[in-house]
Protein backbone atom coordinates (compact mmCIF):
# COMPACT_ATOMS: atom_id res chain seq x y z
CA UNK A 1 0.00 0.00 0.00
CA UNK A 2 2.92 2.39 -0.49
CA UNK A 3 2.78 5.26 -2.21
CA UNK A 4 3.88 5.10 -5.92
CA UNK A 5 6.91 6.74 -6.76
CA UNK A 6 5.76 7.78 -10.24
CA UNK A 7 3.51 10.02 -8.11
CA UNK A 8 5.72 11.25 -5.89
CA UNK A 9 7.74 12.62 -9.08
CA UNK A 10 4.82 13.95 -10.78
CA UNK A 11 3.73 15.37 -7.79
CA UNK A 12 7.85 16.96 -7.35
CA UNK A 13 8.11 18.31 -10.99
CA UNK A 14 5.14 21.10 -10.50
CA UNK A 15 6.89 22.53 -7.71
CA UNK A 16 10.41 21.80 -8.58
CA UNK A 17 11.37 25.55 -10.66
CA UNK A 18 9.65 27.25 -7.32
CA UNK A 19 11.92 25.23 -4.94
CA UNK A 20 15.30 25.69 -7.13
CA UNK A 21 14.71 29.59 -7.23
CA UNK A 22 14.37 29.93 -3.52
CA UNK A 23 17.11 27.33 -2.98
CA UNK A 24 19.57 29.41 -4.88
CA UNK A 25 17.80 32.67 -3.53
CA UNK A 26 18.50 31.33 0.32
CA UNK A 27 21.97 29.95 -0.72
CA UNK A 28 22.94 33.42 -1.62
CA UNK A 29 21.51 34.81 1.25
CA UNK A 30 23.68 32.39 3.52
CA UNK A 31 26.59 32.43 1.57
CA UNK A 32 26.82 36.92 2.88
CA UNK A 33 27.34 34.88 6.33
CA UNK A 34 30.07 32.43 5.09
CA UNK A 35 27.35 29.67 5.53
CA UNK A 36 27.68 26.92 2.42
CA UNK A 37 24.10 25.75 1.80
CA UNK A 38 24.97 22.74 0.58
CA UNK A 39 26.87 21.25 3.53
CA UNK A 40 23.78 22.16 5.81
CA UNK A 41 21.44 20.13 3.22
CA UNK A 42 23.87 17.20 3.83
CA UNK A 43 23.33 17.31 7.16
CA UNK A 44 19.59 17.88 6.85
CA UNK A 45 19.16 14.91 5.02
CA UNK A 46 20.83 12.45 7.24
CA UNK A 47 18.81 13.61 10.38
CA UNK A 48 15.98 11.38 11.61
CA UNK A 49 13.49 11.40 14.19
CA UNK A 50 11.93 7.86 15.34
CA UNK A 51 8.17 7.42 14.75
CA UNK A 52 5.97 5.84 17.98
CA UNK A 53 3.96 2.74 16.48
CA UNK A 54 1.34 4.24 18.65
CA UNK A 55 1.04 7.77 16.75
CA UNK A 56 -0.33 6.03 13.67
CA UNK A 57 -3.18 5.25 15.23
CA UNK A 58 -6.04 8.15 16.55
CA UNK A 59 -5.45 9.52 19.89
CA UNK A 60 -8.00 11.12 22.30
CA UNK A 61 -8.75 12.16 25.40
CA UNK A 62 -9.65 11.15 28.96
CA UNK A 63 -12.76 11.53 27.61
CA UNK A 64 -12.98 10.24 24.12
CA UNK A 65 -11.70 8.79 21.02
CA UNK A 66 -13.19 9.98 17.76
CA UNK A 67 -11.59 7.12 15.24
CA UNK A 68 -11.42 8.09 11.61
CA UNK A 69 -11.04 5.77 8.46
CA UNK A 70 -8.52 3.84 7.82
CA UNK A 71 -7.44 3.38 11.51
CA UNK A 72 -4.45 0.95 11.51
CA UNK A 73 -5.72 -2.88 12.34
CA UNK A 74 -2.70 -4.26 14.22
CA UNK A 75 1.44 -3.08 14.24
CA UNK A 76 1.79 -4.59 10.23
CA UNK A 77 -0.62 -1.92 9.58
CA UNK A 78 1.02 0.70 11.59
CA UNK A 79 4.67 -0.18 9.66
CA UNK A 80 2.66 0.32 6.35
CA UNK A 81 1.69 3.91 7.77
CA UNK A 82 5.36 4.82 9.15
CA UNK A 83 6.83 3.56 6.07
CA UNK A 84 4.61 6.47 3.74
CA UNK A 85 5.27 8.71 6.31
CA UNK A 86 9.22 8.19 5.86
CA UNK A 87 8.61 7.59 2.17
CA UNK A 88 7.29 11.01 1.72
CA UNK A 89 9.65 12.93 4.22
CA UNK A 90 12.68 11.01 4.55
CA UNK A 91 13.37 11.90 8.25
CA UNK A 92 11.81 9.34 10.10
CA UNK A 93 13.98 5.78 9.37
CA UNK A 94 13.05 3.84 12.87
CA UNK A 95 9.68 2.76 14.61
CA UNK A 96 9.98 2.61 18.30
CA UNK A 97 7.45 -0.60 18.87
CA UNK A 98 5.49 -0.16 22.87
CA UNK A 99 4.89 -3.99 24.11
CA UNK A 100 2.46 -5.22 24.78
CA UNK A 101 0.61 -3.05 21.79
CA UNK A 102 2.69 -4.37 19.29
CA UNK A 103 3.36 -7.68 20.82
CA UNK A 104 3.56 -9.71 17.48
CA UNK A 105 6.14 -12.05 16.00
CA UNK A 106 9.50 -10.34 16.16
CA UNK A 107 10.69 -11.91 13.48
CA UNK A 108 7.56 -11.27 10.95
CA UNK A 109 8.02 -7.45 12.48
CA UNK A 110 11.86 -7.49 11.15
CA UNK A 111 10.87 -8.82 7.98
CA UNK A 112 7.82 -6.52 7.29
CA UNK A 113 10.52 -2.97 8.55
CA UNK A 114 13.11 -4.33 6.10
CA UNK A 115 10.41 -4.39 3.42
CA UNK A 116 9.58 -0.70 4.02
CA UNK A 117 13.33 0.66 4.73
CA UNK A 118 12.92 0.72 8.50
CA UNK A 119 14.72 0.23 11.05
CA UNK A 120 13.78 -0.22 15.15
CA UNK A 121 14.73 2.41 17.82
CA UNK A 122 14.16 1.77 21.41
CA UNK A 123 11.54 -0.74 22.64
CA UNK A 124 8.90 0.58 25.26
CA UNK A 125 7.21 -1.18 27.78
CA UNK A 126 3.80 -1.05 29.49
CA UNK A 127 2.80 -1.41 33.09
CA UNK A 128 0.84 1.53 33.44
CA UNK A 129 -1.99 -0.68 31.92
CA UNK A 130 -3.49 -3.85 33.10
CA UNK A 131 -3.78 -6.38 30.13
CA UNK A 132 -5.92 -9.58 29.69
CA UNK A 133 -4.97 -12.41 32.46
CA UNK A 134 -2.78 -10.40 33.97
CA UNK A 135 -2.22 -12.06 37.45
CA UNK A 136 -1.29 -9.03 39.18
CA UNK A 137 -2.50 -5.43 38.83
CA UNK A 138 -0.73 -2.01 38.88
CA UNK A 139 -3.45 0.08 40.46
CA UNK A 140 -1.35 0.98 42.62
CA UNK A 141 1.92 0.92 41.24
CA UNK A 142 4.10 -1.23 39.01
CA UNK A 143 8.12 -1.24 39.77
CA UNK A 144 7.53 0.13 43.13
CA UNK A 145 4.82 -1.60 44.15
CA UNK A 146 4.16 -2.54 47.77
CA UNK A 147 3.87 -6.30 47.11
CA UNK A 148 7.19 -8.34 45.66
CA UNK A 149 5.10 -10.18 43.30
CA UNK A 150 3.69 -7.41 41.12
CA UNK A 151 7.27 -5.97 40.95
CA UNK A 152 8.54 -9.03 39.70
CA UNK A 153 6.08 -9.10 37.20
CA UNK A 154 6.43 -5.68 36.25
CA UNK A 155 10.47 -6.40 35.84
CA UNK A 156 9.61 -9.37 33.79
CA UNK A 157 7.47 -7.71 31.12
CA UNK A 158 10.68 -5.06 30.85
CA UNK A 159 12.91 -8.42 30.38
CA UNK A 160 10.79 -9.50 27.66
CA UNK A 161 10.95 -6.22 25.76
CA UNK A 162 14.48 -6.82 25.97
CA UNK A 163 14.82 -9.83 24.59
CA UNK A 164 12.11 -8.85 21.65
CA UNK A 165 14.16 -5.76 20.41
CA UNK A 166 17.11 -7.88 20.48
CA UNK A 167 15.46 -9.91 17.31
CA UNK A 168 14.36 -6.47 16.02
CA UNK A 169 17.59 -4.88 16.25
CA UNK A 170 16.58 -2.14 18.87
CA UNK A 171 19.37 -1.06 20.63
CA UNK A 172 17.88 0.36 24.00
CA UNK A 173 14.56 0.46 26.31
CA UNK A 174 12.32 3.15 27.47
CA UNK A 175 10.97 2.90 30.98
CA UNK A 176 8.26 5.30 31.77
CA UNK A 177 5.96 3.82 35.02
CA UNK A 178 2.46 5.61 36.14
CA UNK A 179 3.39 5.30 39.85
CA UNK A 180 3.27 7.44 42.14
CA UNK A 181 0.28 8.75 44.92
CA UNK A 182 -3.14 10.33 44.24
CA UNK A 183 -3.04 11.23 47.94
CA UNK A 184 -1.14 13.01 50.90
CA UNK A 185 0.04 10.01 53.16
CA UNK A 186 -1.02 7.12 50.43
CA UNK A 187 2.44 5.63 50.12
CA UNK A 188 5.76 6.07 51.98
CA UNK A 189 7.70 8.37 48.85
CA UNK A 190 11.68 7.45 50.02
CA UNK A 191 10.52 3.32 50.62
CA UNK A 192 8.30 3.66 46.94
CA UNK A 193 11.73 5.25 45.02
CA UNK A 194 13.44 2.39 47.02
CA UNK A 195 11.72 -0.53 45.58
CA UNK A 196 11.61 1.13 42.42
CA UNK A 197 15.49 1.37 42.04
CA UNK A 198 15.67 -1.89 43.10
CA UNK A 199 13.74 -3.51 40.54
CA UNK A 200 15.34 -0.48 37.77
CA UNK A 201 18.33 -2.37 39.13
CA UNK A 202 17.19 -5.92 37.90
CA UNK A 203 16.26 -4.85 34.62
CA UNK A 204 19.44 -2.99 34.17
CA UNK A 205 21.29 -6.23 34.92
CA UNK A 206 19.52 -7.54 31.78
CA UNK A 207 20.91 -5.17 29.37
CA UNK A 208 23.19 -6.24 26.81
CA UNK A 209 26.23 -5.00 26.49
CA UNK A 210 25.69 -2.90 23.66
CA UNK A 211 22.15 -0.97 24.91
CA UNK A 212 20.87 1.96 26.74
CA UNK A 213 18.08 2.20 29.65
CA UNK A 214 16.57 5.75 29.24
CA UNK A 215 14.65 5.91 32.11
CA UNK A 216 11.47 9.05 31.39
CA UNK A 217 10.53 11.52 33.73
CA UNK A 218 7.08 13.13 33.94
CA UNK A 219 5.50 15.21 36.32
CA UNK A 220 1.97 14.41 37.59
CA UNK A 221 -0.44 12.26 35.72
CA UNK A 222 -2.04 9.37 36.04
CA UNK A 223 -0.48 10.15 40.25
CA UNK A 224 -1.49 13.59 41.01
CA UNK A 225 -0.10 14.52 44.41
CA UNK A 226 3.65 12.50 43.43
CA UNK A 227 5.16 10.79 40.64
CA UNK A 228 8.13 8.02 41.49
CA UNK A 229 10.01 9.85 38.72
CA UNK A 230 8.43 13.41 38.47
CA UNK A 231 11.67 15.17 37.24
CA UNK A 232 14.86 15.52 36.02
CA UNK A 233 17.06 15.56 38.86
CA UNK A 234 15.43 12.07 40.18
CA UNK A 235 15.82 11.06 36.59
CA UNK A 236 19.63 12.21 36.91
CA UNK A 237 19.88 10.30 40.79
CA UNK A 238 18.16 6.89 39.00
CA UNK A 239 20.54 6.48 35.82
CA UNK A 240 23.69 7.78 38.13
CA UNK A 241 22.89 5.14 40.74
CA UNK A 242 22.19 2.47 37.79
CA UNK A 243 25.20 3.09 35.80
CA UNK A 244 27.35 3.95 32.31
CA UNK A 245 24.72 2.26 30.31
CA UNK A 246 21.42 4.40 31.88
CA UNK A 247 20.39 8.14 30.81
CA UNK A 248 17.77 10.51 31.28
CA UNK A 249 14.98 10.25 28.61
CA UNK A 250 13.00 14.09 28.50
CA UNK A 251 9.81 14.54 26.98
CA UNK A 252 8.70 17.76 26.49
CA UNK A 253 5.37 17.86 27.84
CA UNK A 254 6.62 16.34 31.26
CA UNK A 255 7.62 19.23 33.09
CA UNK A 256 5.76 22.49 34.60
CA UNK A 257 5.05 25.15 31.72
CA UNK A 258 7.46 27.63 32.75
CA UNK A 259 10.55 25.11 33.55
CA UNK A 260 13.38 25.59 31.60
CA UNK A 261 13.97 22.64 29.07
CA UNK A 262 16.84 23.59 27.24
CA UNK A 263 19.06 23.64 30.46
CA UNK A 264 18.11 20.93 31.43
CA UNK A 265 19.45 19.49 28.55
CA UNK A 266 22.97 21.41 29.20
CA UNK A 267 22.85 20.01 32.77
CA UNK A 268 22.22 16.04 31.48
CA UNK A 269 24.09 16.21 28.48
CA UNK A 270 27.30 18.03 30.75
CA UNK A 271 26.78 14.91 32.77
CA UNK A 272 26.77 12.17 30.23
CA UNK A 273 23.00 11.50 31.01
CA UNK A 274 21.04 12.80 28.04
CA UNK A 275 19.90 9.91 26.47
CA UNK A 276 17.18 11.16 23.74
CA UNK A 277 13.84 13.09 23.60
CA UNK A 278 10.12 12.58 22.89
CA UNK A 279 9.22 15.79 20.79
CA UNK A 280 5.81 17.22 21.11
CA UNK A 281 4.43 20.59 22.07
CA UNK A 282 2.35 21.89 25.16
CA UNK A 283 0.37 24.59 26.28
CA UNK A 284 -0.85 23.62 29.81
CA UNK A 285 0.60 20.39 30.45
CA UNK A 286 0.89 16.54 28.77
CA UNK A 287 -0.89 17.99 25.64
CA UNK A 288 1.23 15.42 23.41
CA UNK A 289 0.00 18.14 20.64
CA UNK A 290 2.55 18.17 17.18
CA UNK A 291 5.68 19.65 17.66
CA UNK A 292 6.36 22.84 17.05
CA UNK A 293 2.62 23.46 17.02
CA UNK A 294 2.62 25.94 20.45
CA UNK A 295 6.08 27.01 20.58
CA UNK A 296 8.51 26.41 17.98
CA UNK A 297 11.36 28.98 19.44
CA UNK A 298 11.37 26.81 21.95
CA UNK A 299 11.65 23.56 19.90
CA UNK A 300 14.71 25.52 18.33
CA UNK A 301 16.65 26.41 21.63
CA UNK A 302 16.91 22.89 22.91
CA UNK A 303 18.09 21.92 19.54
CA UNK A 304 20.48 25.18 19.82
CA UNK A 305 22.01 23.36 22.96
CA UNK A 306 21.95 20.25 21.14
CA UNK A 307 24.38 21.39 18.23
CA UNK A 308 26.44 23.16 20.62
CA UNK A 309 26.81 20.02 22.56
CA UNK A 310 27.74 18.14 19.58
CA UNK A 311 30.41 20.78 18.46
CA UNK A 312 31.80 20.46 21.78
CA UNK A 313 31.46 16.28 22.19
CA UNK A 314 31.75 15.51 18.40
CA UNK A 315 30.00 11.75 17.18
CA UNK A 316 30.48 10.55 20.74
CA UNK A 317 26.96 12.32 21.06
CA UNK A 318 24.26 10.84 19.97
CA UNK A 319 20.82 11.31 21.45
CA UNK A 320 18.15 9.27 20.40
CA UNK A 321 15.02 11.19 18.98
CA UNK A 322 11.41 10.10 18.71
CA UNK A 323 7.91 11.92 18.04
CA UNK A 324 5.61 11.40 20.87
CA UNK A 325 2.37 13.01 20.56
CA UNK A 326 -1.30 11.96 20.11
CA UNK A 327 -3.87 13.11 17.73
CA UNK A 328 -7.71 13.42 17.82
CA UNK A 329 -8.68 16.65 15.52
CA UNK A 330 -5.64 15.74 12.67
CA UNK A 331 -4.98 12.68 10.45
CA UNK A 332 -2.04 11.12 12.53
CA UNK A 333 0.22 10.27 9.73
CA UNK A 334 -0.28 14.12 8.45
CA UNK A 335 0.24 15.53 11.67
CA UNK A 336 3.33 12.75 12.16
CA UNK A 337 4.50 14.18 8.78
CA UNK A 338 4.19 18.01 10.03
CA UNK A 339 5.93 17.04 13.18
CA UNK A 340 8.92 15.75 11.60
CA UNK A 341 9.72 17.99 9.61
CA UNK A 342 9.24 21.14 12.64
CA UNK A 343 11.94 18.71 14.79
CA UNK A 344 14.26 18.80 11.56
CA UNK A 345 13.52 22.39 10.75
CA UNK A 346 14.91 23.27 14.15
CA UNK A 347 18.10 20.66 13.89
CA UNK A 348 18.57 23.23 10.66
CA UNK A 349 18.65 26.37 12.12
CA UNK A 350 20.33 25.50 15.04
CA UNK A 351 23.50 24.80 12.58
CA UNK A 352 22.87 28.29 11.32
CA UNK A 353 23.81 29.71 14.73
CA UNK A 354 26.84 31.57 14.62
CA UNK A 355 29.01 30.27 17.29
CA UNK A 356 31.60 32.24 17.33
CA UNK A 357 29.85 35.37 17.36
CA UNK A 358 27.85 33.98 19.92
CA UNK A 359 30.46 32.98 22.32
CA UNK A 360 32.65 36.74 22.02
CA UNK A 361 29.04 38.08 22.95
CA UNK A 362 28.50 35.86 26.18
CA UNK A 363 32.19 36.26 27.29
CA UNK A 364 31.16 39.92 26.71
CA UNK A 365 27.98 39.92 28.79
CA UNK A 366 26.28 41.49 25.43
CA UNK A 367 22.85 40.19 26.14
CA UNK A 368 21.53 41.40 23.35
CA UNK A 369 23.43 40.64 20.92
CA UNK A 370 23.22 37.11 21.98
CA UNK A 371 19.83 37.08 21.75
CA UNK A 372 19.96 38.56 18.35
CA UNK A 373 22.16 36.14 17.29
CA UNK A 374 20.18 33.23 18.01
CA UNK A 375 16.86 35.02 16.87
CA UNK A 376 18.42 36.11 13.46
CA UNK A 377 19.20 31.34 13.04
CA UNK A 378 15.52 30.98 14.33
CA UNK A 379 13.66 33.69 11.69
CA UNK A 380 15.63 32.22 8.84
CA UNK A 381 13.39 30.62 6.51
CA UNK A 382 14.98 26.84 6.12
CA UNK A 383 12.07 25.78 4.26
CA UNK A 384 13.98 25.61 0.61
CA UNK A 385 16.68 23.53 2.92
CA UNK A 386 14.61 20.76 4.34
CA UNK A 387 12.47 20.39 0.76
CA UNK A 388 16.15 19.93 -1.47
CA UNK A 389 16.89 17.45 1.53
CA UNK A 390 13.45 15.11 0.96
CA UNK A 391 14.33 15.50 -3.05
CA UNK A 392 17.86 14.19 -2.63
CA UNK A 393 16.59 11.54 -0.94
CA UNK A 394 13.43 10.59 -2.63
CA UNK A 395 10.92 12.10 -0.82
CA UNK A 396 8.29 14.60 -1.30
CA UNK A 397 8.88 18.56 -1.55
CA UNK A 398 5.23 18.93 0.07
CA UNK A 399 4.55 15.92 1.92
CA UNK A 400 1.43 16.00 3.27
CA UNK A 401 -0.06 17.46 -0.45
CA UNK A 402 1.88 14.36 -1.80
CA UNK A 403 0.16 12.53 0.67
CA UNK A 404 -3.36 13.51 0.00
CA UNK A 405 -2.90 13.55 -3.52
CA UNK A 406 -2.10 9.98 -3.78
CA UNK A 407 -5.28 8.90 -1.84
CA UNK A 408 -3.73 7.03 0.49
CA UNK A 409 -6.00 7.41 3.60
CA UNK A 410 -8.52 5.90 0.53
CA UNK A 411 -7.27 3.23 0.08
CA UNK A 412 -6.57 1.67 2.72
CA UNK A 413 -10.07 2.38 4.52
CA UNK A 414 -11.00 0.42 1.65
CA UNK A 415 -8.97 -2.65 3.33
CA UNK A 416 -9.04 -1.75 7.09
CA UNK A 417 -12.78 -1.84 8.82
CA UNK A 418 -13.92 1.06 10.24
CA UNK A 419 -13.31 1.34 13.87
CA UNK A 420 -16.96 2.18 15.29
CA UNK A 421 -17.56 4.22 18.48
CA UNK A 422 -15.89 6.73 20.64
CA UNK A 423 -14.03 4.68 23.29
CA UNK A 424 -12.41 6.71 25.92
CA UNK A 425 -8.28 6.97 26.59
CA UNK A 426 -5.57 8.53 25.49
CA UNK A 427 -4.70 5.53 22.88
Amino acid sequence: MRIESERIAQHNQAQLPALDADYAALGEQLQRNAIDIEQITAKASHFGVAIPSWGVGTGGTRFARFPGPGEPRHVFDKLDDCGVIHQLTQATPTVSLHIPWDDEDPAALRQQADHLGLGFDAMNSNTFQDQPNQPHSYKFGSLSHTEVATREQAIAHNIRCIEIGQTLGSKALTIWIGDGSNFPGQTHMGNQFDRYLDSAKKIYANLPENWQLFTEHKMYEPAFYSSVVQDWGSNYLIASELGPQASCLVDLGHHAPNVNIEMIVSRLARFGKLGGFHFNDSKYGDDDLDSGSIDPYRLFLVFNELVDIERQQGHSFKPAYMLDQSHNVTDPIESLMCSAIEVQRAYVQALLVDRIALDNYQTQNDALMAAQTLKRAFITNVDPILQRARLINGGAIDPVGAFRAADYRQRVAIERPEVQGAGGGIV
